[in-house]
């Protein structure tokens, strides 16, 4: 993966994004030779997070705390 410095990158910026764009290599920028980002192609994904898409997925179980009658605390042993 590519480095960059930050002066370098903040005055390339445009250039620099439709570079990694174009590529779909990532860089790395750095600020004294220390990694500070990283910047990635943007890749969509049919899989991104939707709010109450587990939801069918969970079992509501009802009260776990109550104890177990004894049919079910032998089936359990």
């Amino acid at each position: 993966m590519k480095t960059m410095a930050i002066s370098a990158f903040k005055a390339n910026a445009l250039r620099v994004i439709d570079e990694v764009s174009k590529t779909q290599e990532g860089i790395v920028i750095t600020k004294r030779d220390k990694a500070m980002a990283e910047l990635l192609p943007y890749r969509s994904s049919d899989k991104s997070p939707v709010p109450g898409r587990l939801l069918s997925a969970l079992v509501y179980e009802g009260d776990i705390v109550a104890p177990l009658d004894s049919d079910l605390w032998e089936s359990c042993k």
